[in-house]
């Protein structure tokens, strides 16, 4: 029996305590449903070395997933407290001071288990999942608990995601960014883009 999450598959719902701007209050995943994109990004614990580096690049960058419609949610097993103080430290403490987005408590570990991120220590493994507007799973990735990642390729990602949901039939091909060739998903039509790119240039 299949018992993780699945592309393609609602997202595990959740309701828990969430900090944003220095206040607590009720988080429901579901409730962006038919809103927003959402991304929830898993991260180990708060205080820990990458994690900072990770939530401050996409605070920073919170305009460009506005712009895509989208909605950020970091998750921890920490509690609500613990994330408070953790957003009123200073960057230079490695805090997340002024953070964009809000911070969700899973002190119970149940969302986490729930996306099979919980470790044996009970941390969770670096997940990030992105949901669409009708709460169905379109992409995740785990990664290992020291490695950092990319918010650019995030970025690309979903806009690539969002394209492909929006031109059924089209698809986007390695490296695509907005505005590059896309390809046809049918095998036949497929063929006109590898002809443009393969054929042997004329001089």
């Amino acid at each position: 029996m299949i018992n993780f999450p699945q592309i393609g598959k609602i997202a595990p719902n959740f309701l828990t305590i969430g900090v944003y701007k220095k206040r607590l209050g009720k988080i429901r995943l579901s409730d962006y449903r038919g809103k927003k994109y959402v991304i929830l990004l898993f991260y180990p614990a708060n205080f820990t070395a990458v994690s900072p580096t990770e939530l401050i690049a996409l605070s920073d960058r919170v305009g460009d997933f506005k712009r895509l419609s989208t909605q950020i949610l970091a998750i921890s097993v920490d509690s609500p407290f613990s994330h408070l103080r953790y957003l009123l430290s200073d960057r230079e403490e490695g805090g997340l001071a002024n953070l964009a987005y809000p911070l969700v408590s899973d002190l119970t570990q149940s969302i986490t288990n729930d996306y099979k991120l919980l470790t044996d220590d009970g941390l969770a493994f670096p997940g990030l999942f992105i949901i669409d507007k009708e709460g169905i799973l379109q992409y995740y990735t785990v990664n290992n608990l020291l490695c950092g990642r990319n918010i650019n390729e995030l970025l690309r990602i979903l806009e690539s995601i969002q394209y492909v949901k929006k031109n059924p039939g089209q698809a986007c091909p390695v490296d695509w960014r907005h505005g590059d060739p896309i390809l046809y998903s049918h095998p036949l039509k497929s063929k006109i883009y590898f002809k443009d790119l393969y054929s042997p240039k004329k001089s």
